[in-house]
C-alpha cells in the first residue's frame, strides 16, 4: 500500500529586510527672524517631498528649537548630519563634531558645508535674475568668518559666479573680514560701476537685510528654500552616506 502524505502549511516566505538609510539631520545655524526659521522649515519640507522614504530631521546649533544635541538625543543607528553652511568655519570644524561625539548611539558622519559649488552659482544667479539683474558686477555678500578657510571658500564661488555671469564678482562681508559688502561696493563705484548685491545667505535675517542696505543697486533674496538647494544638500548627504556603507543611500 503506498501511503498519503498530506503536506502541511507552506511556511511563510522569509523577508530579508534592507539595512535603513542614515537619517539625515539639516544642521541650521539658527536665527531670531521668524522668517529664516520659516525658511529652513520649507526646505526641511522640500527634502522631505523629494525623499519620502530618508528620515528627515532639522536641528539647529542655536537660537531656535530643536537644538543639535536634543536631535541627536532621538536619534540611533546611522545618520548623516549636512550643515546648512556655505563655507567652513568654527562651527563646521568644531561645534557640530562636538555634539556628535557627545551621541555615542549614532553611527554618524558629518557632510561638507554646501559652499562651495556649481549649484550654488546657479541659485545665485536665479536669485539674481529675480531682483532684475541686468549686467552689472556683483558683490557677493556673505557673513564673514574669522577663519581664513572660509574666506576661501567665499571667493572661490565668488570665481565660479563671475565665471558664470561673465562680469567681475568680489565678496564682500556682513560680520568678519574684509572688505565689508559697503567697500566692495564702493570699490566697483571708484571705477565707474553701480554693483548689484548678491546674498549668499541660506535665510532671512540681519545680515541679509545689512548687506542689502550696503548697495546702491539691486540686491538679490537669500538662497532660502530655492530648488537648488535641497538638491545640493541631498548631494551631500549621499556623498556623505556613501562612508557608512553598507547601508543604502
Amino acid at each position: 500500500m503506498t501511503a498519503t502524505v498530506i503536506a502541511g502549511p507552506a511556511a511563510p516566505p522569509r523577508v530579508l529586510h534592507a539595512p535603513r538609510r542614515p537619517a539625515l539631520v539639516l544642521v541650521a545655524h539658527g536665527s531670531r527672524d521668524p522668517a529664516a526659521l520659516a525658511e529652513v522649515r520649507r526646505l526641511a519640507d522640500s527634502l522631505r517631498a523629494a525623499r519620502p522614504e530618508l528620515d528627515v530631521r532639522l536641528a539647529h546649533l542655536g537660537l531656535n528649537d530643536p537644538l543639535l544635541p536634543e536631535v541627536l538625543d532621538g536619534l540611533g543607528g546611522s545618520a548623516v548630519l549636512v550643515p546648512l553652511l556655505l563655507s567652513r568655519g568654527y562651527h563646521v570644524r568644531v561645534d557640530i563634531p562636538s555634539a556628535l561625539a557627545a551621541a555615542p548611539q549614532v553611527d554618524g558622519v558629518i557632510a561638507a558645508p554646501l559652499g562651495p559649488d556649481p549649484l550654488l552659482t546657479e541659485a545665485l544667479y536665479a536669485r539674481l535674475a529675480e531682483a532684475g539683474w541686468s549686467g552689472e558686477p556683483v558683490v557677493l555678500a556673505a557673513s564673514g568668518s574669522r577663519d581664513p578657510d572660509a574666506a576661501v571658500d567665499t571667493e572661490a564661488q565668488a570665481a565660479l559666479l563671475a565665471v558664470r555671469l561673465g562680469v567681475p564678482v568680489r565678496p564682500g562681508y556682513v560680520a568678519a573680514g574684509g572688505p565689508s559688502v559697503a567697500e566692495a561696493v564702493a570699490s566697483f563705484a571708484a571705477e565707474g560701476h553701480r554693483a548689484a548685491v548678491a546674498g549668499y545667505f541660506t535665510a532671512p535675517g540681519d545680515f541679509a537685510r545689512l548687506a542689502a542696505a550696503a548697495g546702491d543697486g539691486i540686491a538679490s533674496a537669500p538662497l532660502g528654500a530655492h530648488p537648488l538647494m535641497a538638491r545640493l544638500v541631498l548631494d551631500r548627504y549621499r556623498t556623505a552616506a556613501r562612508t557608512l556603507a553598507p547601508h543604502p543611500v
